[in-house]
């Protein structure tokens, strides 16, 4: 029993500082997702819009699953850093690429278009599995 106590005394301030440095990635990439993307998630799902709900909610798994493939892999907090940072470029970039390809994604997401809002967040969460299994590699 004491070898187990002892472990968790050696090893908790580590997991808590991989997850805080995750959790802090999380909501940092969020907040930049919402501070570049056209528009505000945030404000049409308190109107109740569907679309705008499952675009952000994929956009937070897109850039959850890399860093918790991160987590799984890393070295150091700079690993979870470093690969955060590559998950919410990719995150930010896909949106501006399908938005490219339907042609003014952002008003139909706000017109609460769903198939727009399944298509974007079906190619989040792909480049999501893609990123996280590469990272993990």
């Amino acid at each position: 029993m004491n070898a187990v106590l002892d472990t968790l005394i050696l090893g908790l301030p580590v997991f808590l500082g991989h997850f805080g440095t995750a959790l802090l990635m999380l909501i940092a990439g969020i907040a930049l997702y919402l501070f570049v993307t056209p528009i505000n998630e945030y404000r049409l799902i308190k109107d109740g819009n569907l679309s705008a709900a499952l675009t952000l909610g994929a956009a937070t798994l897109g850039i959850a699953l890399p860093l918790g493939a991160a987590l799984g892999s890393s070295i150091n907090v700079w690993d979870i850093v470093l690969w955060g940072s590559i998950a919410i470029i990719l995150q930010i970039s896909v949106f501006f690429s399908v938005d490219m390809i339907l042609s003014n994604l952002s008003a139909r997401i706000k017109r609460n278009e769903l198939s727009a809002a399944v298509v974007v967040s079906a190619t989040k969460l792909s480049i999501a599995a893609l990123n996280a299994a590469a990272i993990s590699y």
